[in-house]
């Protein structure tokens, strides 16, 4: 086997914001966010694809990836054995979780592959339900002049995800309002609010707008979970962990705090441990949800490939740039859809 990987700095459409990037003092938001993409050959050329991107919220860049994947010895890996070359991964080194999550994309795009069938059938998941998986579209943190403008462009999406935890946060809801007086909204408030008081105060706040479907991380993950449980009791609105849960380990804590949980392929580590994390969730009755960074199509087909475990999809991370080097799940207006792709096995991704 054969370990490619390189950068890539996808470009986004506008500027991306989010309540950390504001504690940081870069409100201004970002133009760019870089993620690595890695290749698996084989010995007989087959090849599998998987992406990593990195988030500062979980102090990880593109160098840490590369320093984890430079120590890869890919002839440790094989496509006939996932589930021993993933079991290799983890002596690698701790942690990391987004490049083993490129690692594991790669591994099972080319297991699925060489099998002829989709991840999904792959994975004993059934086929994709053409018709029946709806993404939000997030709004990211911005002056209330641009989240109308932003919007009013999203106008054929049923569902919104707004950000929250910035200093405009009741002027930027209002502008949303203007352009989507009756759309429901998601609110991600991404750990901005640092006490459980004023935590209830905002949920009340939004709870007031009437089509508020529920809040993320109202809190940071660090918080006693005896103040987040007071907080739920309390919560006008359903409460989604995010930050709170990173892999099934937090589950006995999200049980607790929350009535809902967001599992993203690449702080759980793939594809793997993602399913692992959503199943263990819906056992458990917590409603569940698959959501994203910024992200390419790589990613994000994959992520789609589990959409039947989940109650709510937030997979709209390549619609936010404007150069996705790979074409895979087609999101129009929010609706997924594998429909016609050119490469219907594995990812089911192709390069453009």
């Amino acid at each position: 086997m054969r370990l490619e990987f390189r950068r890539y700095d996808l470009r986004l459409r506008h500027t991306w914001a989010i309540a950390s990037d504001v504690r940081a003092g870069q409100v201004q938001g970002k133009l760019s966010y870089p993620v690595v993409f890695v290749d698996l050959i084989d010995e007989r050329g087959r090849r599998g694809v998987g992406e990593a991107s990195p988030s500062s919220q979980y102090a990880e860049t593109w160098e840490t990836c590369f320093e984890f994947l430079q120590r890869v010895d890919a002839r440790r890996l094989s496509f006939a054995d996932v589930e021993a070359s993933l079991a290799y991964l983890e002596t690698v080194q701790p942690g990391r979780y987004p490049a083993k999550c490129a690692v594991d994309l790669a591994l099972l795009d080319g297991a699925a592959t060489a099998a002829g069938r989709p991840l999904a059938e792959y994975l004993g998941l059934g086929a994709f339900r053409e018709g029946r998986h709806t993404t939000s579209f997030t709004i990211g943190l911005d002056t209330p002049e641009m989240i109308e403008r932003k919007v009013r462009e999203a106008a054929d999406y049923e569902v919104l995800k707004m950000k929250v935890g910035g200093p405009a946060d009741t002027e930027n809801l209002a502008a949303l309002r203007r352009a989507a007086p009756k759309k429901w909204i998601r609110v991600d408030a991404n750990a901005a609010w640092k006490t459980r008081e004023e935590a209830l105060r905002r949920l009340e706040w939004l709870a007031a707008d009437g089509r508020v479907e529920f809040v993320e991380q109202p809190m940071p993950a660090a918080t006693p979970t005896r103040d987040l449980v007071w907080l739920r009791e309390r919560s006008p609105l359903p409460l989604v962990g995010d930050e709170s849960y990173q892999s099934v380990a937090d589950l006995e804590k999200c049980v607790e705090a929350y009535d809902g949980v967001n599992v993203k392929l690449v702080k759980t580590g793939g594809v793997t441990a993602a399913r692992v994390a959503l199943e263990a969730a819906r056992a458990r009755g917590l409603k569940t949800m698959l959501g994203c960074m910024i992200e390419s199509s790589v990613l994000i087909s994959a992520a789609a490939q589990l959409a039947t475990l989940t109650d709510w999809l937030d997979l709209d991370g390549n619609v936010l740039i404007d150069n996705d080097p790979y074409v895979g799940v087609r999101n129009e207006g929010g609706r997924l859809s594998f429909a016609g792709v050119t490469t219907p096995v594995g990812l089911q991704v192709a390069r453009r």
